[in-house]
């Protein structure tokens, strides 16, 4: 959660109020439309390291031209960075021409992304100009991924989706552009194309909602499923929420249970309010994608366990077959697969782990063949 009534003035910045509320609807490198007014001079800077303060981005930007405001978007409880900032200048022209010459630049180390305010949320929400990257090389970075596409028009925002932890790109991304046509002429010249000597795809970007088959699904996975249920107990939890077709609880060799641990009793620490990385305004489209992809993915390990599994039994039947913690539902149904989830899923079950009486929250999501998952991971 950022505080965004915060506003920490550099020695010699000007200490007013930034107009956060009128910012423009532009596109990256092609400057802003003709009508841009006065308050319109506002800049996104992301990517940045929790060190940078307002005093840093005022030395570094006011050079350009002169700034009327900085702010650093922060927590509200921690006080820490959330890694982006607002900038306003008092012209238009200096904003555009912080836009051309710094986009990308080092600092403290680390390439910052810069991008026009765009605070109307109705522009992101509605996908129009915006385009999914995938199998990108893993040296392509976010300037190579937008001086590949600004050939095309004017770009809102470009990113690599990148690991959190390692900061390794995981092989795709995003561009939105301005309009709709420069969208489907970047997808025409580039789809298939060679980057970086690896053939990428480009494609119309699709919310998760609004593709194929995401609305018809009745195949549950469900794993965290207490070791002494059986496919009765199963069926009795999830019938409230209607018809089932087939329910199947996955048995095996006890030494392929996943090693489940109770969590640790509360610390002090614990009790200390959590810091949240809260997610970019300004990358509200483009990040839900790579969060919901990676929802999707969860299952992977289990699912793929379950096959090897049944053959290890066939070669193995003096093992004893015992419940390995997940297994399958399929509902007549789609609503009854969505009340499922809705109700189920993260809900508490009473439990026994190493003999010790506990709780542990069951997962319950969509069923997934790999190939499904790799397409909308990638």
């Amino acid at each position: 959660m950022s505080d965004a009534n915060n506003t920490e003035a550099p020695t010699g910045a000007p200490t007013e109020t930034p107009n956060m509320n009128a910012a423009p609807l532009q596109g990256g490198g092609g400057g802003p439309p003709a009508d841009a007014s006065f308050h319109s001079a506002s800049l996104y800077v992301g990517d940045l390291l929790n060190e940078v303060n307002e005093g840093l981005l005022f030395e570094i930007f006011n050079a350009v031209g002169p700034v009327s405001s900085i702010r650093v978007c922060r927590d509200a409880v921690t006080r820490r960075s959330l890694g982006y900032a607002y900038i306003n200048f008092h012209q238009v022209a200096d904003a555009e021409r912080a836009l051309d010459t710094m986009n990308y630049t080092d600092i403290k180390g680390k390439p910052c992304r810069i991008m026009w305010s765009q605070r109307d949320p109705s522009l992101r929400r509605s996908g129009v100009g915006n385009i999914f990257v995938k199998n990108l090389n893993d040296s392509i970075d976010n300037k190579q991924l937008y001086d590949t596409f600004s050939l095309f028009g004017n770009i809102l925002s470009c990113k690599v989706v990148t690991d959190k932890e390692t900061g390794a790109s995981k092989g795709y991304g995003y561009v939105h552009y301005e309009t709709a046509e420069a969208a489907t002429a970047a997808i025409e010249k580039l789809d298939g194309m060679l980057i970086d000597n690896q053939e990428v795809q480009v494609g119309e970007f699709m919310r998760r909602n609004d593709r194929p088959g995401q609305n018809d699904f009745t195949n549950l996975y469900v794993k965290n499923i207490p070791y002494e249920w059986d496919d009765a107990k199963l069926t009795e939890e999830f019938s409230k929420y209607g018809d089932i077709v087939s329910v199947s609880i996955i048995f095996g060799p006890k030494s392929k249970r996943r090693n489940v641990k109770k969590p640790p009793a509360p610390t002090k620490e614990d009790d200390k309010p959590e810091e949240t990385e809260t997610d970019e305004k300004e990358e509200k489209g483009e990040e839900e994608t790579k969060e919901e992809a990676a929802d999707a993915a969860e299952p992977a390990a289990e699912e793929e366990a379950a096959v090897s599994e049944e053959k290890e039994i066939a070669d193995k039947s003096d093992d004893e077959r015992v419940s390995l913690g997940f297994g399958f539902i399929n509902f007549l149904e789609h609503d009854s697969a969505v009340a499922s989830i809705e109700n189920l899923n993260e809900k508490e079950f009473e439990t026994v782990i190493d003999g010790e009486a506990t709780t542990q929250p069951l997962y319950v999501g969509r069923a997934q063949k790999k190939s499904e998952r790799e397409r909308e991971l990638h």
